[in-house]
């Protein structure tokens, strides 16, 4: 894949003419796509960019023989992904700390396509997360079909197997994702938890915040070894506690500050007005499950 830096285009791709025109007309929805699979913008926006090469090195008589340039770029965009996916794995596993997808807002403010693609209120931590765990093929067969309503038949020639095989990976995917942190939870009863907390983190009482966390919560922060952050999950009400006042503590000077995310009410931190952190939860209704903490400045382009 070629690097996000600027591409040497053809003449086609660099003049205002109709074969730029129509891919620009697909970045947003490319790019939703491809974060979802991917899990972080930057190479979302990879795979976007690499799908525009490829468009545009087509002679003009290919792309008059596509009746659907926006199903030929999802196709496109999905192999690309899949290709992705298959190292993705390996490169987590030497990566500084532990890897979290990048929490995206869910209303975006600016004027950035990429923000507003993946600005969408399902773009959640807990389902990036759950779709990690996933096989390469049944990610793609469920975004492309569950999230995009891609007919099998197309998945097919993306994932080179049968259209009856691509149904069955994302009936599959589908099984793991309704499995996820907090899906039952009603977004409004996961924001009132959200609250409680925040309020219970206020008073900097250890036994207050205990109360709010489930007894099995963690804590996962990923600095990418860039910025300092935890390099193993905190587990357990106390730990996590202990670990929330403590920071709190180093940085007195920071401004928490509320933020619509994918995965309901978050926070964005900040430090002398530039944005540290993102935190986003998962709750069971009652008591906060999981807290994830983004640090990495990389995966922090959207909150700017």
């Amino acid at each position: 894949m070629r690097p996000r830096t600027e591409i040497a285009m053809t003449d086609a791709a660099t003049r205002p003419d109709a074969a730029a025109g129509q891919v620009d007309a697909h970045r947003r929805i490319l790019l939703a796509a491809a974060h979802r699979m991917l899990g972080t913008l930057a190479e979302a926006e990879d795979a976007v960019q690499e799908a525009y090469v490829r468009w545009v090195r087509l002679s003009d008589t290919e792309r008059a023989e596509i009746a659907n340039p926006a199903g030929w770029l999802m196709r496109v965009t999905g192999r690309i992904c899949l290709d992705v996916l298959g190292s993705a794995r390996a490169r987590h596993e030497t990566y500084v700390g532990k890897w979290l997808p990048e929490p995206v807002p869910a209303e975006s403010a600016g004027g950035d396509p990429a923000d507003a693609a993946v600005g969408a209120e399902n773009v959640s931590t807990a389902l990036l997360l759950v779709l990690e765990t996933l096989t390469p093929a049944e990610r793609v067969a469920f975004v492309l079909h569950e999230v995009f309503a891609v007919p099998f038949g197309e998945i097919a020639e993306v994932l080179g197997r049968s259209p009856a095989a691509c149904r069955q990976l994302a009936a599959s995917a589908r099984r793991h994702v309704g499995r996820r942190p907090g899906a039952a939870v009603p977004r409004s009863r996961h924001d009132e938890v959200v609250a409680a907390f925040a309020a219970a983190s206020a008073t900097g009482r250890l036994d207050a915040l205990v109360r709010v966390l489930a007894p099995d919560v963690v804590l996962v922060s990923d600095g990418g070894g860039v910025v300092s952050a935890a390099r193993r999950p905190v587990r357990g009400a106390d730990h996590v506690a202990r670990f929330l006042l403590g920071l709190a503590q180093k940085q007195p000077a920071a401004v928490y500050e509320p933020a619509v995310t994918g995965d309901g009410l978050g926070f964005v931190i900040r430090l002398g007005g530039a944005v540290a952190a993102v935190v986003t939860f998962a709750t069971d209704g009652e008591r906060i499950t999981d807290v994830w903490m983004m640090r990495h400045p990389g995966k922090l382009r959207a909150w700017v």
